[in-house]
């Protein structure tokens, strides 16, 4: 084992003693900034859930279960944790393409920890922001966002975007990585209640998967609807023709595709009028 590690890249071999490279070392500690550790953990339940895709394909799968994604307590938090580690090397990248300009009081909606708020207050001196979350996310971003020094220029408020109303106010509300957890009908509902949260003029970025129009690319897009197919009720990727129809229904105009998808870097905005 020890061995097939040091072929893989994650050990050194010298004189029949085995060490971690420092650079492996901060990759692998759990309290390291740079740690994967939450990735890894994330993935525990991946695994689990993957073993019953051949019965999904087989039999079809029960559309009947509680909306969003479908894990625990303690996968949320590592979850949460593994999206903080990818928003923390795209977050600038997808804020300098979305040129929030003018934008005064910004919209998290399921913003986890805050790292894509954090970028935006770095890019825009004069914004405010609110992030819109489960409970048990916004206590972590609370202490998060508590050690950058951030929290008197954000509010934190707690609820269930399936259940709840947004607040209000806003010109310019952020929706991401969230639409591939919902069914069509699921974004159309959130969609409007983004509309309703949206001053006159405001604008709306998703950043996701978006999909070209046969959904065969990205590749990354396609395995990922696979992912989302074992893990949860009714989601999948959508391609840009489809997020703009459900826009539209919500009620958004002059839906523009800001930048095609890679690695969930696609970004569509729609505004209200």
């Amino acid at each position: 084992m020890l061995d097939a590690l040091v072929t893989m890249g994650l050990l050194d071999k010298k004189e029949e003693k085995y060490h971690c490279p420092a650079e492996v070392a901060s990759l692998l500690s759990k309290g390291s900034p740079t740690s994967i550790m939450p990735m890894v953990m994330l993935s525990v339940g991946g695994w689990k859930r993957w073993s019953g895709l051949t019965v999904i394909i087989r039999h079809g799968k029960d559309r009947t279960r509680p909306t969003g994604l479908d894990i625990n307590e303690s996968e949320q938090e590592a979850f949460i944790g593994a999206m903080q580690v990818i928003a923390s090397k795209m977050a600038p990248g997808i804020v300098a393409a979305i040129k929030p300009g003018k934008a005064k009081k910004l919209l998290d909606i399921g913003g986890g920890s805050g790292s894509y708020t954090q970028a935006f207050l770095d890019a825009s001196p004069g914004l405010i922001a609110t992030i819109f979350d489960l409970p048990s996310v916004i206590n972590l971003a609370q202490r998060r966002l508590a050690s950058a020094g951030l929290l008197d220029r954000i509010k934190l408020v707690a609820g269930d975007f399936y259940k709840d109303e947004l607040p209000t106010g806003h010109d310019l509300a952020l929706l991401s990585a969230i639409i591939h957890q919902n069914s069509p009908e699921q974004n159309i509902e959130l969609y409007r209640k983004i509309f309703r949260a949206l001053l006159p003029g405001g604008r709306l970025v998703i950043r996701d998967h978006v999909m070209s129009s046969d959904h065969t690319q990205p590749a990354s897009g396609v395995f990922f609807a696979v992912n989302m197919l074992v893990v949860t009720s009714g989601g999948g990727t959508y391609s840009f023709d489809e997020i703009k129809s459900s826009l539209e229904s919500a009620g958004f105009i002059k839906v523009n595709l800001i930048q095609p998808d890679q690695r969930m870097n696609g970004l569509v905005e729609g505004f209200k009028p």
